[in-house]
């Protein structure tokens, strides 16, 4: 039986990206404005839904670069996000990196 892929490191690059190598030698590039507009939460699924409105008023704390204070794991299938906001709702599954990867060969597919 073929063992999961799984993440063996996570590093920040910048102040604007994740790098995650993975067990079947993949390399992953996410930058944290991707990863928050693409949480799994329900509260940010159903915004996303919403139609934008353009009256809307920005929180000071929307007008701030978003980045992570916190990445943790959770279990063996998942990461939490702890953002600099506040905001801490979703769990990143493994599958869910996977299919958000920003690296050249991920974005040619």
């Amino acid at each position: 039986m073929a063992q999961p892929v799984r993440p063996i490191a996570l590093r920040k690059e910048g102040d604007d990206r994740l790098l995650i190598d993975w067990s079947d030698g993949h390399h992953s590039v996410h930058t944290w404005r991707k990863l928050r507009e693409n949480c799994p939460c329900a509260g940010c699924r159903d915004e996303r839904e919403k139609p934008p409105d353009p009256f809307r008023i920005l929180k000071p704390s929307e007008l701030a670069p978003l980045k992570p204070v916190a990445i943790n794991p959770v279990g063996y299938y998942a990461y939490k996000i702890t953002w600099n906001d506040g905001h801490d709702a979703g769990l990143f599954t493994l599958e869910h990196l996977r299919q958000l990867c920003e690296c050249d060969q991920c974005q040619k597919k």
